[in-house]
């Protein structure tokens, strides 16, 4: 799955739709939490989608003190069994984010791969924000997954921010970046012009699909969440977008054919012509 060649065509991807969710997830309320994630999830599959992604933290929700430690769960623990049910039930691959608690009692901000009848697997987040560190223990991998005929990787919130991660996910073989967010403040309009600054960068340098969602509605913890969803192609182009703030659903078509189109173009295609060597000098 995981490959250090670059994919010069984009052949191996097959058309797919997707779902990106916007939703509350108040701190501590996690069967509410998964509730809200059931309803949308089966939403999703009733449009088609053979994906769906939920937005960081959702489970658990977004919480940056020590209070953390009174909700964080082990992974594999009992919401990550249930989201495996669900994704069985509903047949259908859920990206869903929990805060993830280990045996040496380290906290990570973790998204999971959950997909019928296979092991769950995890991302965890790489780059803490200023305002998570000291709570949580940044990751030290970069996996691809697959689903539904596309390699992907998961970038978190201030993830998104370090191009060099994107690069590397994609030079691994990802076809599509999910980034999904828990990212406060602002009114959508704000949060928007904020993501327009970095993330149609992180599609067009590196000829991927990039969607990022965003929690909404406020968490219980004085933090209010603008909710928008983006969906951008590998051109850096938007393909959709949801800016209303409310609890909600976009689902798009990616075609296997506009990654093609971009990584055949010879001067729009970057990524093959990349200098790795130039660390060394």
């Amino acid at each position: 799955m995981v490959s250090c060649e670059v994919n010069t065509t984009g052949e191996d991807m097959k058309d797919i739709r997707i779902a990106a969710v916007i939703t509350c997830a108040p701190v501590g309320e996690i069967r509410d939490n998964f509730n809200r994630m059931a309803h949308w999830t089966a939403r999703a599959k009733a449009e088609g989608a053979a994906i769906v992604c939920f937005p960081e933290l959702n489970i658990t929700g977004y919480i940056t003190s020590s209070d953390v430690l009174e909700y964080a769960e082990p992974v594999p623990g009992p919401s990550t069994q249930r989201i495996v049910d669900l994704a069985e039930k509903e047949r259908i691959t859920i990206l869903a984010g929990i805060a993830e608690k280990d045996t040496m009692g380290r906290i990570f901000a973790t998204h999971l791969v959950a997909a019928p009848g296979k092991k769950v697997l995890k991302y965890r987040k790489l780059h803490i924000a200023p305002p998570e560190t000291g709570v949580y223990t940044p990751g030290k991998s970069i996996p691809l997954f697959e689903a539904g005929g596309i390699k992907f990787g998961i970038g978190l919130c201030y993830d998104s921010h370090f191009p060099e991660l994107a690069t590397q996910m994609a030079l691994k073989g990802a076809d599509l970046i999910f980034m999904p967010h828990a990212s406060p403040r602002g009114t959508c309009k704000e949060k928007f012009i904020s993501w327009m600054r970095h993330l149609p960068a992180r599609a067009f340098d590196n000829s991927v699909f990039v969607v990022a969602c965003n929690q909404a509605c406020e968490n219980r913890k004085q933090m209010q969440f603008p909710g928008i969803t983006v969906i951008i192609g590998p051109s850096g182009e938007i393909i959709k977008k949801d800016l209303s703030g409310r609890e909600g659903l976009l689902t798009v078509d990616l075609k296997a054919e506009t990654l093609k189109k971009v990584r055949e173009h010879r001067m729009r295609y970057f990524l093959p012509q990349r200098r790795s060597d130039l660390s060394d000098l």
